[in-house]
């Protein structure tokens, strides 16, 4: 999983479908999706798993309108597709990317 910064946020997203973490290293329920989100980056090859962190990041946080973490938004050729807010099973989050692969 690789972290995203402003610079190199729209470049990276802009092809494949992505399933974007933001987050913030304070944030206890970010520390506690991590390892699903982890888990799925090694069984879902297909699938492109990257981080952003809201506090070195805030004009793309506010871009897609992301004002409670964790935020999981699912990207397909850079557009958003679906969105999770807050601590889900693993198994909601396989289901949001998949409807879009």
């Amino acid at each position: 999983m690789i972290e995203l910064k402003s610079a190199d946020f729209h470049d990276k997203v802009k092809e494949g479908v992505w399933l974007v973490d933001f987050w913030a290293p304070w944030c206890g329920p970010c520390r506690m999706i991590t390892p699903s989100v982890e888990e799925l980056s090694s069984e879902m090859e297909d699938v492109n798993f990257a981080k952003v962190n809201v506090d070195d990041a805030p004009d793309i946080a506010s871009q897609y309108k992301v004002m409670s973490i964790p935020t999981l938004i699912v990207y397909k050729n850079g557009e958003p597709q679906d969105s999770i807010i807050g601590v889900v099973p693993k198994k909601k989050i396989r289901k949001s990317i998949e409807k879009h692969m």
